[in-house]
C-alpha cells in the first residue's frame, strides 16, 4: 500500500488560543510574550504585517505596539496545553494513527482511508474550527518531510484555504523551498549545502545517496529520500521518554535570599518529577544551577552542583531533598540571582530501576500511591491544586505575567461568563 501522511499545524497557535475566548481581538494585531514578558514568541498575521519580529524584545517594539494598538498577552500555558489536548482529541477520534509532534503539530497516517485525502483533511479542518475554535493548516504528502513542506505551503498561500496535497507536484514545489527550511536540515548543514551550490529542497533531493551519506550522515540520507517521496521516517504512536528533564525559569525580580531560592528549587523539582512520572520513569542524577546577575567581578555568573542518586526515583520529596542540598552548595550570600534550573538525568523506565543494598529505596507503595493521588488531583482540577509546602505559597520570586489571560478551561474561578 502506498504511504500517505498529513501534517496538521495550528496557525499562530498561542494567538489563536487567546482569540477563542476573546473574539474582539480577531483580525487585530496580537502578540504573546515569553516568560517574564521579555520577548515576542507568537504573532498574529496582523502583528507580522506591522513589523514585529519573532523573538524581538518587548522594549524594542513598544513604539510599534502603541502606534498600531497591538494587543499584548503573557504566556498562558495552561490554556494553550488544554486547547492543544482538545485538538489532538479530535484527531484521535477520526484518524486511526496520530503522532503528536509538538503542542501545535501532529502527523497523521492517511493510508487506507476510504475518503479522498484532501476532502478528508478539509472536513477535519472544519471540525477543529467548529469544535475547538482554532484555525489549522494541513499538508499532505507521501512522506513526513513532504507533508511538512506541504503544510508550509498551505499556511503561506491563502488561496489554498489551509489544505495542500503535494503529491504529483513535489519537484515544482521543492524548487521554491530554501534548503535551510527543510525539516531536519539545520543551519550547519545548510551552510555546507550552500557552499556546494545546493540552494533549494529540489537541489537536495537530487544529490546521490553516497554523497548524502558521506556529508549528511544517515539522518541526512533519510531526509533526501523523503524529499523524493520515499517514506523513511515512520509514524511514532508513542512518545519516547526524554533522556533529560529540565525545569528552568527566570525570576520575576532579583532574588537574594536562600529561602526564596530553595522555594524555587523545590517548585522546579516538583514540576520535573511530575514530568518524570508521566513517562513512567525514574531519575538517578540531579543537577541544580543558579545564575547570578552580571557584573559580580571575580565570580562566575553560573554556579552548578550535581549528584548521583543511589536508587533512581520519581518521588518528589526525595528529589526535593537532593535539590535543596545542592542549592546550599552553590548559593553565595551577597549577589542577586536571576534564574534557577533543575535537571534530572540518568532516566530509566520505572520497571528497570536497579536496587542498592546499602541505600534502600525511599519510594515504597505508600509513596507511589501518594504521588499517584497528587498527580490525579492536579490532572483533574488543574496544575497546582495540590502541591508541596517546600515550594512556597506567595512565591514573590515567580516570573512576571502581568498580561496573562484567565485560565478559561482549567480553572473554575476563570470560567467565562455568558451575557444573555
Amino acid at each position: 500500500m502506498d504511504t500517505l501522511f498529513a501534517l496538521l499545524d495550528c496557525n499562530n497557535f498561542y494567538v489563536s488560543c487567546e482569540r477563542v475566548f476573546n473574539p474582539a481581538i480577531a483580525h487585530r494585531p496580537v502578540v504573546v510574550l515569553s516568560n517574564n514578558d521579555g520577548c515576542v514568541i507568537a504573532r498574529s498575521e496582523e502583528a507580522k504585517a506591522v513589523g514585529i519580529r519573532m523573538g524581538q524584545p518587548v522594549f524594542e517594539c513598544r513604539t510599534l505596539i502603541a502606534r498600531h494598538g497591538v494587543h499584548v498577552y503573557s504566556s498562558n500555558y495552561s490554556l494553550y496545553g488544554d486547547i492543544s489536548r482538545r485538538v489532538m482529541d479530535v484527531l484521535n477520534r477520526f484518524c486511526p494513527e496520530v503522532e503528536v509532534y509538538s503542542i501545535d503539530e501532529a502527523f497523521l497516517n492517511l493510508a487506507g482511508l476510504p475518503a479522498d485525502a484532501e476532502e478528508f483533511c478539509r472536513s477535519l479542518q472544519a471540525r477543529i474550527r467548529k469544535w475547538v475554535g482554532v484555525p489549522v493548516s494541513i499538508g499532505i504528502g507521501p512522506s513526513k518531510t513532504l507533508a511538512k513542506v506541504a503544510a508550509r505551503v498551505a499556511k503561506k498561500n491563502p488561496g489554498l484555504k489551509g489544505v495542500f496535497d503535494i503529491t504529483g507536484c513535489a519537484r515544482e514545489v521543492l524548487a521554491s523551498i530554501d534548503v535551510e527550511d527543510v525539516w531536519g536540515i539545520g543551519r550547519r548543514y545548510a551552510r555546507l549545502l550552500r557552499r556546494r551550490g545546493i540552494l533549494t529542497a529540489r537541489d537536495l533531493s537530487g544529490v546521490s545517496d553516497e554523497w548524502a551519506l558521506r556529508h549528511l550522515t544517515v539522518t541526512g540520507l533519510r531526509t533526501v529520500k523523503e524529499l523524493r517521496g520515499v517514506s523513511c521516517i515512520p509514524l511514532e504512536d508513542a512518545v519516547q521518554p526524554s533522556r533529560t528533564i529540565i525545569c528552568s525559569r527566570s525570576f520575576g525580580r532579583k532574588v537574594y535570599d536562600i529561602d526564596e531560592l530553595q522555594e524555587a528549587a523545590a517548585a522546579y523539582t516538583a514540576r520535573a518529577a511530575e514530568k518524570l512520572r508521566r513517562q513512567e520513569c525514574a531519575s538517578s542524577f540531579i543537577q541544580v544551577m543558579l545564575v547570578e546577575f552580571p557584573f559580580n567581578e571575580g565570580f562566575p555568573p553560573t554556579r552548578i552542583a550535581s549528584t548521583n542518586i543511589p536508587v533512581a526515583t520519581a518521588y518528589t520529596p526525595e528529589l526535593t531533598c537532593y535539590s535543596k542540598a545542592l542549592l546550599k552548595r552553590v548559593y553565595r550570600k551577597g549577589p542577586a540571582y536571576r534564574k534557577a534550573c533543575v535537571m534530572l538525568a540518568g532516566i530509566v523506565p520505572r520497571g528497570r530501576v536497579q536496587m542498592n543494598l546499602f541505600h534502600p529505596s525511599r519510594e515504597g507503595p505508600k509513596q507511589l500511591a501518594l504521588m499517584e493521588a497528587v498527580d490525579g488531583i492536579n490532572a483533574r482540577w488543574g496544575r497546582g491544586t495540590v502541591g508541596f509546602a517546600a515550594s512556597g505559597f506567595e512565591r514573590p520570586w515567580w516570573m512576571r505575567q502581568a498580561k496573562k489571560s484567565p485560565r478559561f478551561t482549567t480553572s473554575w474561578a476563570d470560567l467565562p461568563r455568558v451575557r444573555t
